[in-house]
């Protein structure tokens, strides 16, 4: 090995869990890592171009997830565009868009994301491989990786898999599940229309012109009905090939319509530069979220998450999703937590992610500062930590 460094507390994946992990983690004392394979932190949200922080209230005016999660909404809107509804708190039966949420501009909030990691004491390792899991006695203790200065092992105490495939948990052995996806494609694109706009409402807010194609969660609108899990490198390549002709092909079709001059008023500026899955491989926890859970209570819940789609369900997250089966010293957060069917719909999304990564961190931290490891640590104690920290686990915190 070229390089090796020893944390407290590693974290796999920059994008919004992995960031909320390592803020929890560095501002609690611990000597955090995070390991970005990009160069920009944020993930789906910026690399991804998925603009929206969707709700953290439940559409009838109570909000429900809160800590680095309502922190993150803020952030994202520093350096741009986008406001929170003012009336949100008001609404009844709220459609998303009247919700506490807001729209933001991808390259602004992965700039505030790098103010905040950086505040917090966090090592960066950004343009970093994970290539394998390090263990120590049938527990995780790091990871082996790939940089520009060479092979490097980086050590730790407890481990995040915040990667949003979970890659290092199905490295480790992790019994793992897959969801499917449909070929899409969010982009950013000029339009001479919008920059009309802007210039009579005197606001530069219109030029921000986001186009989507493609299937929806469900499929619909989809190209083909082939679904894509994103698990391989076959898988992948073809998915961005093909996201990006449906744009080129859209163009096409817009130049072939309007005449050839069109071009100069309507074109892409900005591609995703990560494939823009929805849902991939997830662990199969010690708790899994399932269909129709949402209202009821979990004994071992660890924080409030709103279904973005429908207003009123509101779910109980179990510290179990967080936990794979049969491997000791890693936690996980985001999209890879165990969560099936339309849940895993509710909890793929920013709000969630952010959340879990907080969550999964304050475990990590009180695992090590207990020389225990995080399947071992009594819920109802991380329970107490999270509502010391204004962040309610049950329905009843929230008057629901």
């Amino acid at each position: 090995m070229e390089l090796e460094r020893r944390y407290d507390v590693l974290v796999a994946g920059g994008g919004v869990a992995g960031v909320a992990a390592a803020l929890e983690a560095a501002r609690g004392g611990m000597r955090t890592a995070l390991v970005e394979k990009t160069i920009q932190l944020g993930g789906l949200a910026t690399s991804g171009l998925i603009d929206v922080y969707l709700p953290l209230c439940d559409g009838n005016g109570t909000q429900v997830t809160f800590g680095i999660a309502e922190e993150l909404l803020h952030a994202s809107i520093r350096y741009g565009p986008g406001t929170i509804p003012p009336a949100w708190r008001r609404e009844r039966d709220a459609r998303e868009p009247a919700r506490y949420r807001v729209k933001f501009s991808p390259a602004a909030f992965a700039l505030a994301l790098d103010e905040l990691v950086v505040e917090a004491g966090v090592e960066l390792w950004l343009d970093t491989l994970i290539c394998l899991p390090v263990a120590d006695g049938g527990r995780v203790a790091g990871l082996e990786v790939e940089t520009k200065s060479g092979r490097g092992l980086l050590r730790a105490r407890c481990v995040v898999d915040a990667t949003g495939d979970a890659d290092v948990s199905h490295r480790c052995g992790a019994p793992c599940a897959l969801g499917s996806n449909w070929l899409t494609i969010w982009a950013i694109q000029a339009r001479l229309e919008r920059a009309q706009q802007a210039a009579a409402d005197g606001t530069g807010a219109p030029l921000y012109d986001g186009i989507r194609l493609g299937g929806d969660n469900a499929g619909r609108g989809a190209p083909d009905p082939r679904a894509w899990h994103g698990t391989d490198a076959e898988d992948v390549t073809q998915f961005a090939l093909g996201s990006r002709k449906l744009l080129a092909d859209h163009y096409k079709a817009l130049y072939a319509d309007r005449g050839e001059a069109e071009r100069h008023n309507q074109f892409p500026l900005t591609l995703p530069s990560m494939a823009q899955y929805r849902t991939t491989r997830r662990i199969c926890g010690q708790a899994t979220m399932t269909d129709g859970q949402h209202g009821q209570g979990v004994a071992d819940s660890v924080g409030l998450v709103a279904d973005w789609r429908k207003p009123g369900f509101v779910w109980e997250i179990p510290y179990g999703a967080l936990l794979p089966t049969e491997i000791e010293g890693l936690l996980v957060a985001g999209r890879c937590i165990s969560s099936e069917g339309d849940a895993w719909q509710v909890t793929r999304v920013i709000p969630p992610a952010a959340l879990t990564g907080q969550v999964a961190a304050l475990a990590a931290t009180m695992a090590i500062e207990r020389d225990t490891t995080p399947d071992r640590l009594d819920p109802r104690a991380l329970q107490d930590r999270l509502r010391g920290k204004q962040i309610p686990c049950h329905l009843a915190d929230v008057g629901l």
